[in-house]
C-alpha cells in the first residue's frame, strides 16, 4: 500500500496519516473510513458537487458550509465532519479525494491487505476477480485487493501489479516478443 500512497500528492498523504491517527486514538477507524468512502462515492457520483469542491474561486467558508450539510446529509460521525470542515477552511478541498483515497489505503495496510492493479481487455467477473485474488494471496501471503483497469489494446491475457512487481501475461506482450524475435531471425 505504500506504493499506493507514493502516487498521492504529500498533502493528501499527511492530512490522511493525521486523520488515521486520531480515528486510531478514538477506535473509529471504521466507521471513519466509511464516512469518508460514502462521501468519497457522492464526489464521484455527483459532477457537481465535485466542482464545488475544486473550485479555487468559491470562499472556503461557502465551501465549508456546504459540505458541512453535506456530511451531515451523509449521517458521518463527527470526527469525519469535522475532518472536512477543517480541509474546507484550509483551502486543500481539491485534494479531498486523494485524502479519501490516502485513507483507506492507510486502513488496507492496517488490515495486512495488499492492492493490485490487474489490467484485462474486457471487465473481469467476480468470479474471475476471487480467483485471481486468491492465487495472490497464495502467492504473497497477504489479502490482496483487486482493482481491475480495462485495456482493450491488450487484446488478451492480463497485466498484474503488486507494488513494483509487474507480472504481463498480455497477448500484446507476446506478439511483440514474437516480432522482435522474428526480426533477429
Amino acid at each position: 500500500m505504500a506504493d499506493r500512497n507514493a502516487k498521492l500528492p504529500g498533502v493528501a498523504v499527511r492530512y490522511a496519516q493525521a486523520l488515521f491517527g486520531l480515528a486510531k486514538e478514538a477506535g473509529e477507524t471504521e466507521k471513519t473510513g466509511a464516512d469518508l468512502e460514502r462521501l468519497g462515492q457522492l464526489l464521484e457520483q455527483s459532477d457537481d458537487l465535485a466542482r464545488f469542491i475544486a473550485s479555487p474561486l468559491l470562499d472556503k467558508r461557502a465551501q465549508a458550509q456546504g459540505l458541512a450539510a453535506v456530511m451531515e446529509k451523509l449521517e458521518a460521525g463527527k470526527l469525519a465532519r469535522d475532518f472536512v470542515q477543517l480541509v474546507a477552511v484550509k483551502g486543500r478541498l481539491a485534494l479531498l479525494p486523494e485524502m479519501i483515497a490516502a485513507y483507506q489505503a492507510l486502513m488496507a495496510q492496517e488490515r495486512g491487505e495488499v492492492s493490485a492493479l490487474v489490467t484485462s481487455a474486457a471487465k473481469l467477473t467476480a468470479a474471475q476477480e476471487k480467483k485471481i485474488a486468491e492465487a495472490l494471496k497464495a502467492a504473497l501471503g497477504k489479502d490482496v485487493q483487486i482493482e481491475n483497469a480495462i485495456d482493450p489494446s491488450i487484446l488478451g491475457g492480463l497485466i498484474v501489479r503488486v507494488g513494483s512487481r509487474m507480472i504481463d501475461t498480455s497477448i500484446k506482450t507476446r506478439l511483440n516478443t514474437l516480432k522482435t524475435m522474428l526480426k533477429g531471425a
